[in-house]
């Protein structure tokens, strides 16, 4: 804080030094859910919600499901293809410790921060939805290419979510369950709309005021 306050003020190096400690802390919490709690789990969580949401066919063509069973959790069978909710990148850790120095610049340093980290993992919350889908490495580019800035706003919520103290691990997985009821909402807009399963294909926007 001493340190940031020299370039930021006193106001401002409270600020960006919150935002840099918690992004430490946040790729180390991911780091040990991964390693103890695996990518299982989220498949698990996203699978489920998508089934509860009345898209079981959609899972279905990774795993078995079991229509009468009690609840969503217990209608899920062993996957019958690879299950992986979000692949492990390198690429984007690296990317994450490289970013965040960005917290040093003032003002605008920890917004840019939330939006190149946003900009890079969003896409990553919907790696299961589109391999459900069945969708090529180069489908998935267009169809995210698309979509860059919902997956965007996404992907900085999810982190800004991560970033909360003792509850980083919790939010996990809710934007695990959060992407799912994403996921369904845009299949539902395609089956409304007439849309094929084609990548190039955008749902028509549909505002639904709560």
């Amino acid at each position: 804080v001493a340190f940031l306050a020299i370039f930021h003020g006193r106001q401002l190096a409270f600020l960006n030094a919150t935002f840099l400690v918690l992004g430490e802390a946040a790729a180390i919490t991911a780091l040990l859910f991964e390693c103890f709690f695996a990518d299982e789990t989220l498949v698990d969580i996203f699978d489920a919600t998508l089934v509860n949401e009345g898209c079981s066919i959609l899972v279905a063509t990774s795993r078995v499901v079991d229509p009468s069973a009690a609840d969503p959790a217990k209608q899920l069978g062993k996957p019958a293809s690879s299950a992986i909710y979000s692949p492990f990148s390198l690429r984007q850790i690296i990317e994450f410790i490289v970013f965040l120095p960005l917290n040093f610049i003032p003002v605008a340093g920890t917004p840019l921060f939330l939006v190149m980290t946003g900009y890079r993992a969003g896409p990553l919350h919907h790696y299961r939805y589109l391999h459900l889908k069945g969708f090529t490495k180069k489908e998935r580019n267009i169809y995210l290419n698309r979509r860059k800035l919902r997956y965007t706003w996404f992907g900085m919520t999810a982190l800004i979510l991560q970033l909360v103290p003792v509850l980083s691990m919790l939010f996990l997985l809710t934007t695990a369950c959060g992407s799912a009821l994403w996921a369904s909402r845009l299949e539902k807009e395609r089956e409304s709309t007439g849309n094929s399963n084609n990548p190039e294909a955008t749902p028509n926007y549909q505002d639904n005021p709560v």
